[in-house]
């Protein structure tokens, strides 16, 4: 996300005709959104996304689980 912001901030600066963004040449100016593609795909292929996604639903579940004991009287379970 940090690459699609900084290519967008940069493709903004060129056009509007900011120095020295201006003097760049255009391939310095698409380079990060084309590491964000880059990104992305390496992120997707290789399960960082999937993983990622994972451990959220872990952590809520586990908060709903102790929140549920908690209103039960129940100490939240151990997970080491």
């Amino acid at each position: 996300m940090y690459l699609l912001l900084l290519g967008l901030a940069l493709l903004l600066l060129k056009y509007l005709q900011v120095e020295p963004v201006a003097a760049w040449d255009w391939w310095w100016v698409l380079s990060p959104l084309g590491a964000a593609v880059l990104w992305w795909w390496w992120a997707d292929h290789f399960g960082y996304t999937k993983r990622q996604t994972m451990a959220k639903m872990d952590e809520r579940k586990r908060r709903r689980l102790d929140a549920s004991r908690r209103r039960l009287g129940l100490p939240p379970l151990d997970r080491r």
